[in-house]
């Protein structure tokens, strides 16, 4: 048996994928201390990285966006499963060592392989166009499915979104805390500000729970799945508006909404009045509000903005 298949977890389709030996072998390569500034928890379990691999209902031509990849564990999964990965990575020594690590465990795939070595929060969509022609995949990534670190998860998540409207699918491996609030509904404990934005963009749902056993260093908090599917229509709303209200109204969420959005309108008494056109109770929290009615009051500040403006 060759050194690979010793070290690494073989895939059904012939990937070697990477074992708690091959991942810590890379990091000692590397002389690499994991960091918590940089969320570096790395999965060494193959059976976990085909469970996101298939949770993420990838299409054989999906041009994937993942951030983070780290040490190649999902990456080699990904590469399996769609047409091309992009992989962001904002460590140079790991963004280095990636297409090296594809060509030991899936050399046919490397060609399907393109790296950027950047900040997840500071990429721009066409950094992110594939240039290789020869590919059978969109240009634009079509899906993302990451690992995201648990201390920008959500501002990475949201940033994508926004950059890349091509996505029409993600599946992200978060803190369970904040799984919990991207996909809660209005009226729940845990509903906020990211629950608000990422509806604005579709829907989300938990897709499951991952122990902390799998990965290296072990984390001290426990991660889930968050499955996320963009609107057939995308919204024609002004993002940066709704979400201006949306932040206004959960700055002071146990506030009524006549006060919360004083500073946001400009008084109180202002609010009550853009509020009322939007058909929306003064007296409610920001809390009960669904993303369509966050909607309702941007537009209506808009509409008595313009009016008085003529």
């Amino acid at each position: 048996m060759d050194r690979v298949r010793m070290i690494g977890v073989t895939d059904r389709q012939g990937v070697s994928l990477l074992g708690a030996v091959e991942i810590r072998r890379l990091a000692d390569e590397l002389d690499l201390r994991p960091t918590k500034s940089l969320g570096q928890n790395f999965v060494h379990d193959g059976n976990t990285v085909r469970r996101i691999v298939a949770a993420a209902g990838l299409r054989s031509t999906d041009h994937v966006l993942e951030v983070g990849p780290g040490l190649g564990s999902l990456t080699l999964g990904l590469l399996d499963a769609a047409a091309a990965v992009t992989a962001v990575e904002i460590d140079p020594r790991l963004a280095q060592l990636l297409p090296r690590t594809v060509a030991a465990h899936a050399p046919r795939l490397l060609n399907a392989l393109q790296v950027i070595t950047a900040d997840a929060l500071q990429v721009t969509g066409d950094r992110l166009a594939l240039h290789n022609p020869e590919l059978a995949a969109p240009a634009d990534p079509t899906a993302l499915v990451a690992n995201l670190p648990y201390n920008v998860a959500v501002p990475v998540l949201l940033h994508l979104l926004a950059e890349v409207p091509t996505l029409r699918r993600a599946l992200v491996m978060v803190q369970a805390e904040v799984a919990d609030r991207l996909v809660a509904p209005p009226g729940s404990k845990t509903y906020g500000s990211p629950s608000v934005k990422l509806a604005w963009y579709g829907t989300a749902q938990r897709a499951g729970s991952i122990s902390r056993s799998v990965f290296w260093p072990v984390p001290g908090v426990d991660s889930a799945l968050v499955a996320f599917e963009r609107r057939e229509h995308p919204r024609t709303d002004d993002r940066a508006a709704v979400f201006a209200v949306v932040d206004g109204a959960f700055a002071h969420r146990r506030k009524t909404l006549r006060s919360a959005l004083a500073d946001w309108a400009g008084s109180a008494a202002y609010a009550e009045t853009v509020l009322t056109r939007a058909k929306v109770d003064p007296s409610a929290r920001g809390e009960v509000l669904g993303v369509d009615e966050f909607a309702r009051i941007a537009a209506a500040l808009e509409a008595i903005d313009a009016v008085e403006h003529e």
